[in-house]
């Protein structure tokens, strides 16, 4: 059975990040009527950060020189570890039985939400891999940080997310829908540049409703 997890971590509850995520989820759950489906808001109900007891257990991943993600209970043997792991293994369950994950995050100061951050730290550990599990990342940005763009040098958001997963994870198909412009919205000295906006928006709609369709 096919499974999709979905993830949200904007601040804001009507935002665009979650409006392409719900897209995608609404496109992909027609496409697949008996496929799970799994969500989280990230925002609305955070994650720890990580502390004292996940470094310890993964100091102890380290040691055994390998991560076998069914054997980290095994690991989580003092009561630090153990509360760490409380924490972690039902986050790391999710993941794992997913197909495809879908998150959903605005940008905020060029990169990702704190929550979604404590998120990925929770369940990454040394070594390990979440290949062949296909990632699908909506955005909304303020600005414009698409290639040639004069502000592309400072997305930290879609360039750290895609290093992340290919380094931590070795998952390579990383897909990302972008809204860009968002701010022209609101901003006076942006509003000239409302329509490419629009365009972007309509386009990221359009992509992520034919992503749910073929995920």
């Amino acid at each position: 059975m096919t499974s999709l997890l979905h993830l949200d971590s904007s601040a804001r509850r009507d935002s665009l990040s979650r409006e392409l995520g719900g897209v995608f989820a609404a496109a992909w759950r027609a496409e697949h009527p008996g496929g799970a489906y799994v969500y989280r808001d990230l925002a609305a109900d955070p994650i720890p950060f990580i502390g004292a007891g996940w470094t310890e257990l993964c100091d102890r991943v380290l040691a055994a020189g390998s991560t076998d993600l069914d054997r980290l209970a095994e690991l989580a043997d003092t009561p630090a570890t153990t509360a760490a792991w409380a924490i972690v293994e039902p986050l790391l369950a999710e993941v794992r039985a997913a197909d495809v994950v879908l998150i959903g995050t605005p940008m905020y100061n060029y990169s990702i939400p704190a929550s979604l951050k404590a998120w990925l730290d929770q369940i990454t550990f040394p070594r390990m891999s979440l290949a062949p599990t296909r990632f699908v990342v909506t955005t909304a940005r303020g600005g414009m940080y698409s290639p040639g763009a004069p502000k592309a040098a400072y997305d930290y958001q879609e360039r750290f997310l895609r290093d992340f997963f290919a380094g931590h994870f070795a998952v390579q198909d990383t897909v990302f829908v972008n809204a860009e412009l968002v701010n022209s919205r609101q901003d006076p000295l942006l509003a000239h540049l409302r329509e490419t906006h629009d365009a972007s928006y309509a386009a990221a709609l359009a992509a992520a409703r034919r992503l749910g369709k073929e995920y």
